[in-house]
């Protein structure tokens, strides 16, 4: 598994595929261990790196992904099969934001898709989250763009970080959701619902 794990990394690094960092994805493995995850959605596949490393934290977690980029869900399948995981991660080909999901509840919604649309998929995946669930962000930090938009050149930049920030606020505001954030990876954080009074 170990060796499949750097491939999986070298095959990123060379095809320019964004996976998560390692300090993030430990800071994952560890959170579904210690709070006995059992059910995770994550938003945006790739090619199965962080979905594989989820399934791979205790027996009992069982991982649905969804990708919406066809060679990148087809490499995910691929690597999934060769983990021998296709029992505990479930991949779904789909744009998230059209897919309907009924009567299913997660412990653990990761999003780590279209960061222009992580408001979005938050909106649309809070009413999946099991009663303790959470929902955790990754590159929260943008390569360490967030926070200086303003010296941005690139307009497609500039509005991609923009809405990163955007997001931030709107998890800092909400009134439904307690949010910690991780100066972890590329920053993280964790949502979780406010105790019902």
């Amino acid at each position: 598994m170990k060796n499949f794990i750097l491939e999986m990394e070298e095959y990123a690094n060379l095809h320019n595929v964004p996976i998560i960092e390692k300090e993030s994805i430990a800071f994952i493995m560890k959170y579904i261990k210690a709070n006995n995850i059992k059910s995770v959605l994550e938003i945006g596949s790739a090619i199965g790196y962080s979905a594989i490393l989820m399934a791979s934290a205790t027996q009992d977690v069982v991982v649905t992904t969804i990708e919406r980029d066809e060679n990148r869900y087809m490499e995910c399948l691929k690597n999934v099969k060769k983990c021998g995981l296709d029992k505990k991660i479930n991949v779904f080909y789909q744009d998230a934001l059209e897919v309907n999901l009924n009567n299913v509840e997660y412990d653990l919604i990761f999003i780590d898709a279209a960061k222009g649309q992580y408001k979005k998929f938050f909106e649309k995946f809070k009413y999946f989250l099991s009663k303790d669930g959470v929902i955790i962000t990754d590159n929260l930090k943008f390569h360490g763009y967030v926070g200086k938009a303003d010296s941005i050149e690139s307009k497609n930049l500039k509005s991609l970080v923009q809405k990163i920030e955007g997001y931030i606020e709107f998890l800092k505001d909400n009134k439904e959701f307690d949010t910690k954030f991780y100066d972890i990876g590329d920053g993280l954080s964790v949502s979780k619902r406010k105790d019902e009074k």
